[in-house]
């Protein structure tokens, strides 16, 4: 299966068929506080119910202007449902098809893989997104059962059942304050286990307490203190620049690591795939187990609901003038600091759920993140002028490993 983009679709929805509702409970989980949001909902026991899923099927379906379309079902963890959900899906999906490509993801901590669903997903063609913070003691630092224990052993049988069924799954690996620390045992994992496609995500969170329990900031929280297991702008940067010079020395063209190909697209000129290095993002939306639909995954806050799929139809959502500012602002908000920077057009800022710090003349909306992106971008320059330059004249990008060996 070729590698998925889905940030740079036209429109794109993560769907949660059972909300936040999770068997884990990583320390770090942005996600399983959301429930707080629902807790007096009553809805299904935050499942999504046969009319929600329908009508987001069909609408999603119909709101494409590109002749293929992805799903992701996301979490909490998805396979909470059982496979008689996820077969009444493609059968929704066929219903209203229109004779354009559908694709699948999921996103799952791999703990509830077994040789079924392993067989399901390959016969369906799921692509399937496993979520593994690296080795062992690195893994289960923050990513915990219920009940405190360890989950890394459920991981590993989750990769061995996959490579067993021979299902197309990628890695999706959170750089913490702790494993940030271990760039080579951290990057040596991936390889070990064969896992040729990496999505490294810096977790950066806030704490502010509300008053419904949930206790994670929004971008408009600026003065809430950093959680402790937030990665620091340094040990981003190190981070990045380590793992960096590990691959564009052995690594182009056999192992992609999504941060990589996405600078590289910038520096290109195309579409990076990914929206936190986009210059506008806002296409990506999240539609809850309700029917609730917000701006973006990372900002289901009250403030951010667009809606309900039930009540409004998807477009006007998606499309409206509110939603169409949320996205603009991440180009336009950006401080002078960054407007002035070598690197705007490469980094376009970031997330914008990461800008919560003063720039250095003392205007709002730098990045957390700034220094250490701003210290790999400026590390790996040289790499990725070369490597557009090979693709730029009809070569291949891997010819830049003859000069990092150097």
């Amino acid at each position: 299966m070729d590698a998925l983009a889905p940030f740079a679709s036209p429109l794109y929805l993560m769907a949660k068929p059972v909300g936040s509702r999770c068997n884990l409970r990583c320390d770090y989980c942005y996600y399983l506080e959301k429930e707080k949001l629902y807790s007096a909902s009553g809805h299904g026991g935050m499942m999504m119910d046969d009319r929600v899923l329908e009508t987001f099927i069909r609408q999603y379906i119909e709101s494409q202007t590109t002749p293929a379309v992805l799903f992701t079902w996301h979490g909490g963890e998805p396979l909470l449902r059982d496979r008689s959900y996820y077969e009444k899906i493609i059968a929704l999906e066929r219903r209203y098809a229109r004779g354009i490509r559908v694709d699948n993801a999921i996103q799952t901590n791999g703990t509830l893989l077994d040789d079924d669903w392993c067989r399901f997903f390959r016969d369906n063609g799921w692509l399937v997104g496993l979520s593994v913070d690296g080795p062992e003691d690195l893994h289960d630092r923050y990513r915990r059962t219920a009940g405190g224990g360890p989950s890394f052993a459920a991981v590993m049988r989750a990769i061995e059942t996959l490579d067993r069924n021979a299902v197309d799954w990628n890695a999706l690996a959170v750089v913490n304050v702790y494993n940030a620390r271990h760039p080579d045992r951290f990057y040596d994992f991936f390889r070990s286990v064969d896992c040729h496609y990496i999505q490294f995500t810096p977790v950066v969170e806030r704490l502010v307490r509300h008053a419904d329990g949930r206790h994670l900031a929004s971008v408009a929280d600026t003065s809430a203190p950093l959680a402790d297991f937030s990665v620091t702008p340094g040990l981003w940067g190190d981070f990045l620049c380590r793992v960096f010079d590990r691959w564009v020395r052995a690594d182009v063209g056999t192992y992609f690591v999504q941060l990589f190909d996405a600078t590289l697209a910038n520096w290109v000129g195309v579409p990076p795939g990914v929206c936190s290095l986009g210059s506008y993002c806002g296409h990506a939306g999240v539609v809850e187990h309700n029917g609730d639909i917000y701006s973006c995954d990372h900002f289901v806050f009250p403030e951010y609901r667009l809606g309900n799929i039930l009540d409004r139809p998807l477009l006007d959502m998606m499309y409206s003038g509110r939603q169409r500012d949320f996205g603009s602002a991440k180009r336009c908000a950006l401080p002078r600091q960054c407007r002035e920077c070598r690197y705007t057009d490469i980094c376009n800022g970031e997330c914008p759920r990461n800008r919560f710090v003063l720039s250095t003349d003392g205007q709002p909306g730098l990045n957390y993140l700034c220094e250490g992106y701003y210290r790999f971008f400026s590390h790996s320059e040289p790499y990725m002028r070369f490597m557009r330059d090979e693709l730029l004249a009809g070569r291949p990008a891997s010819n830049v490993m003859a000069l990092a060996a150097k």
